[in-house]
């Protein structure tokens, strides 16, 4: 076994975790990234998706906004710019997001804001799938 090692993700509004954990897959923007304890240091980019984490066994999910992640002297944290925790996300709210979203790409108006109306669909479609089992 691997051991275990510090993971913290932290958002504009302050921590979201803080515990020990002993894998940690995250969505970086060239693929997904893949940490160990005892990882080499690295520091990377990450893209709107969904980090999964394992805590004594279990795996853990939460959805998070894209961000960076460090990786050094076997702790890794997120800085996040949203991160929510998967059993904190509001399923409804979040269904609400995505049918809003999808209707207003599906209009097709001059006045929508076509990028902002896909990166609110990609954050709700990665809101529900952390809360998937």
């Amino acid at each position: 076994m691997a051991g275990t090692f510090n993971f913290v993700v932290v958002a504009p509004a302050g921590e979201v975790l803080n515990t020990e954990v002993e894998f940690i897959l995250a969505p970086g923007a060239e693929g997904e990234l893949g940490i160990l304890a005892n990882h080499s240091p690295l520091i990377a980019n990450l893209v709107i998706g969904v980090v999964r984490y394992t805590q004594n066994g279990k795996v853990e999910k939460m959805a998070i906004g894209g961000g960076f992640l460090e990786v050094v002297q076997n702790k890794a944290t997120i800085l996040a710019d949203t991160a929510e925790l998967a059993e904190s996300i509001d399923v409804a709210r979040a269904e609400a997001a995505k049918e809003r979203a999808e209707k207003r790409l599906g209009e097709k108006q001059a006045e929508t804001d076509i990028i902002r109306a896909e990166v609110a669909l990609k954050r709700a479609v990665t809101r529900l799938r952390a809360t998937e089992k």
